[in-house]
């Protein structure tokens, strides 16, 4: 099984992280899975760079699996964060919109009525952003929020997106693009081997968050109070 990252070169809020990630040692060329997009490899992790919107190619995991003969355990994407704030933020969120009828048109993408496995690293990660944040000097002129979910792609495995906000002075930013890259690095075990949020289904609770806003305040002050038992 691998974890797959996946970037786009049109997003300078996405491929800044993915520069940043590919950085770090270890990596080394990737199979392609179809025109236009390149793969890099480190471990059992898979970085994935198209040329497209983010949210318009579905199905990666599955197109992955059929282009390697790999399994995907889960999907992170590396995206920027608009808001009509325009405040500087960095954030995470599961994706999907179950909220629309079978008969509307999501505007960005997915698949009406549907929603993705939410990536169990979702509320950890959560928690190492804003200490990588903090101990880079991010915060407080980055805000660290969590979103509820409400847009695609379409995928069939856990995923989350890991963004950069909320205008085009951020997305390029050098040192957000660095925190992003180490919260993969660290996350992902490419430091020290320990991963930070696998899940295996083994007792550990599970939280469900339902209702309120786009930034759901309260779920997010859940998540930041808890801590692995």
């Amino acid at each position: 099984m691998v974890v797959l990252v996946v970037a786009t070169a049109s997003d300078p809020a996405s491929v800044g992280p993915a520069a940043a990630f590919l950085a770090m040692p270890g990596w080394s060329p990737g199979p392609p899975i179809s025109e236009g997009m390149e793969s890099f490899i480190n471990g059992d992790v898979r970085l994935l760079k198209h040329e497209c919107s983010i949210i318009a190619e579905d199905d990666l995991d599955l197109r992955w699996q059929a282009a390697t003969g790999e399994d995907v355990s889960e999907v992170i994407f590396l995206s920027k964060h608009t808001a009509v704030s325009n405040r500087p933020a960095l954030t995470v969120h599961p994706i999907g919109v179950p909220h629309l009828r079978e008969d509307e048109t999501p505007p960005q993408g997915g698949r009406p009525g549907w929603a993705a496995l939410p990536n169990p690293r979702i509320g950890p990660w959560l928690r190492l952003l804003q200490k990588i944040a903090v101990d880079q000097g991010l915060v407080p002129e980055f805000e660290i929020t969590l979103e509820a979910t409400h847009h695609g792609p379409v995928t069939h495995t856990p995923t989350m997106f890991v963004e950069i906000g909320s205008t085009e002075e951020y997305w390029g930013r050098q040192d957000a693009a660095q925190a992003i890259a180490l919260v993969l690095w660290k996350g992902l075990g490419l430091e020290e081997g320990n991963t930070v949020g696998s899940w295996q289904g083994n007792g550990e609770k599970v939280l469900l968050g339902i209702g309120g806003g786009h930034y759901a305040p309260r779920h997010m002050d859940i998540v930041m109070r808890c801590r692995p038992t």
